[in-house]
């Protein structure tokens, strides 16, 4: 399967009226999980990069809600760069999907839904290691 169809970009219907626009995201329905986790990442600037990382066990959805940032992912064999600048835009991450955040506007609040919480031992941060593992899962393909 392409990286592309494996990491779908999710468009968000915008609900909004005269008074403003209103944009829901839902578990298990929008989003292709339950919720556990949220975070934002916000105050970084053009020349950081976040993320840096692929997850064991988590999938993520990945929304820009203001300003804009760039978020390239990768399988090891290949790449993809989605710019999230749309706060009715995601970008879903499954898991074993390695992905760096950057590139971030100066207004830019990144909002990151997680399927887990939290565990830090499930987090690969050696890209090496990460194409170690990957190649072993391929050839079982």
């Amino acid at each position: 399967m392409k990286l592309q169809d494996k990491c779908k970009i999710i468009n968000f219907a915008d609900l909004g009226d005269e008074r403003g626009k209103l944009v829901v995201v839902e578990g298990g329905q929008t989003i292709p999980f339950d919720i556990k986790r949220v975070f934002y990442i916000y105050g970084s600037d053009a020349t950081v990069v976040r993320g840096e990382h692929a997850n064991r066990e988590s999938e993520f959805v990945l929304i820009n809600v203001a300003g804009k940032s760039k978020v390239r992912i990768t399988d090891g064999k290949e790449e993809l760069i989605v710019e999230l600048n749309k706060p009715m835009m995601g970008v879903y991450i499954p898991k074993m999907i390695w992905k760096d955040m950057y590139d971030f506007s100066a207004d830019s609040v990144l909002l990151v839904l997680a399927s887990t919480h939290y565990d830090g031992k499930e987090y690969i941060r050696s890209y090496d290691q990460y194409l170690q593992m990957t190649r072993g899962t391929e050839e079982n393909e």
